[in-house]
């Protein structure tokens, strides 16, 4: 099968199981595209999804860039295409069926049983990105200092300290390679 058709495959079964996001496929994607097909390594995975974060419009748009690296254009394309078309599609259908059944029981159970779900497939997404990212005790303080900047300082957009990890890390993890020990 050609790259151009892995991309495609690869990006549609993503799509359809982004239950609650991207975010939510993020191990599997980094299994998929790092583990199994050998596209892209560790860090080039790990920085095109810190880059995802920083730009503005969806973080997942990171998928274009990816099939960029593998095919050029048309994997850029197709990976967009095979992203966003089917879990487009499911969604719409869905949102059909589930305006039908607005204010039957079963729909709230249904809404509180995936909350959970979802919950625990975006913390298995931040764990897969911390996995790469966090090499030491440098590393793990420029973690610690994001989150808590984000959860405890509301006022302010979470995009300045992603940033400021960067700029910290530039300046104290420059010529090291990784985190301190």
């Amino acid at each position: 099968m050609s790259e151009n058709l892995s991309v495609l495959g690869v990006f549609s079964l993503l799509s359809v199981l982004a239950v609650g996001g991207g975010a939510a496929v993020l191990p599997e994607t980094k299994m998929l595209v790092v583990g199994t097909h050998h596209w892209l390594t560790d860090d080039q995975f790990r920085d095109i999804y810190g880059l995802g974060q920083v730009v503005p419009g969806p973080n997942m748009l990171m998928v274009l860039v990816i099939g960029y690296h593998v095919t050029g254009y048309l994997g850029a394309l197709l990976a967009y295409l095979g992203f966003f078309v089917p879990s487009g599609v499911i969604s719409w259908g869905a949102s059909r069926v589930w305006d039908h059944f607005e204010g039957s029981p079963w729909r709230r159970s249904l809404q509180l049983g995936m909350a959970p779900m979802v919950i625990g497939l975006m913390a298995a997404g931040a764990i897969s990105i911390a996995r790469t990212a966090i090499d030491g005790s440098l590393t793990v303080a420029i973690a610690i200092g994001a989150f808590i900047g984000v959860y405890f300082i509301k006022k302010v957009n979470p995009a300045f300290f992603v940033l400021g990890g960067g700029v910290v890390g530039l300046i104290l993890l420059s010529g090291t390679g990784a985190g301190m020990p």
